[in-house]
């Protein structure tokens, strides 16, 4: 009877070892895999995450809305907002607008990336920390697009950036003109810096272009050729001198030939003339 005994314990002993010993291998192997295929997932999820660089909120697309996690809703608010030609300038303006969440603005507002005058003017940073704005935060006025050729001097000095003296001059360029007929006459305006000229169009527009007298700039004198804002005296003579020596002007390209003729504004030029 003892043997038997002994022959189970042992039996008992090597039966367990042996068992422990075939389990450990198949137990690492499973520890391996698991391993393996978390790698797998942290790289295809790194594959199908999207990279979201700054950007301005004010030209967010449906699809671009949707991949941040805006609703159609708001989605729409904020379209609707920049269907009548205005901006928001602040993340909680932003925010104001769409009606989207605290939790959704916090994730996107760091992206968001604004025009630099509209941050000095309001100091404030592109993100924005929710708990410390609650209860400060302003509702966006609508602005009314008037009219560029009908505005006053007090109209153009509301707009960041133009004081008495660009504003008089604004109107004293138009005058001469007769009224703007393209936007980019408003840069030909000495001292109008490009943002402000940004300014002036989220304001204004050209809603009539004027009826232009054109100027035959073959039979025009040196005096009436100098009505046009473009031809000082010196220019208009040297015209005329063109003209006398090489018979009438057949192309407007020929003007280019002209010693300091203002070659960048032919196509604004050309509007104010006749052959």
């Amino acid at each position: 009877m003892l043997l038997i005994i002994v022959l189970l314990q042992l039996l008992f002993y090597f039966g367990s070892t042996f068992l422990t010993s075939e389990v450990e291998p198949q137990l690492k192997v499973d520890t391996e895999l698991q391993s393996e295929i978390d790698q797998l997932k942290i790289k295809y999820a790194q594959q199908d995450s999207v990279v979201v660089y700054d950007y301005n909120p004010n030209f967010i697309t449906d699809y671009k809305g949707y991949v941040l996690g805006m609703s159609p809703e708001e989605i729409d608010r904020l379209h609707k907002f920049r269907a009548n030609n205005t901006y928001v300038n602040s993340a909680l303006e932003f925010q104001e607008v769409t009606q989207i969440s605290d939790s959704l603005l916090r994730v996107m507002s760091p992206q968001f990336k604004f025009p630099g005058w509209t941050q000095k003017s309001k100091g404030s940073h592109n993100s924005v920390n929710i708990s410390s704005a609650v209860g400060v935060r302003k509702v966006p006025t609508k602005t009314i697009i008037k009219d560029l050729n009908l505005a006053t001097v007090s109209d153009l000095r509301k707009v960041v950036g133009i004081g008495e003296v660009l504003s008089a001059r604004i109107i004293k360029f138009r005058d001469r003109l007769g009224g703007f007929v393209a936007e980019e006459q408003l840069e030909h305006v000495y001292g109008l810096e490009e943002d402000v000229v940004t300014r002036v169009w989220e304001r204004f527009k050209i809603v009539e272009t004027p009826e232009i007298v054109k100027i035959n700039i073959n039979d025009a004198s040196a005096s009436e050729l100098v009505q046009l804002v473009y031809i000082n005296y010196k220019l208009a003579n040297r015209i005329i001198a063109y003209r006398e020596y090489n018979g009438a002007i057949s192309s407007y390209n020929q003007l280019l030939d002209i010693e300091d003729f203002p070659s960048e504004k032919l196509d604004i030029i050309q509007l104010y003339l006749q052959l």
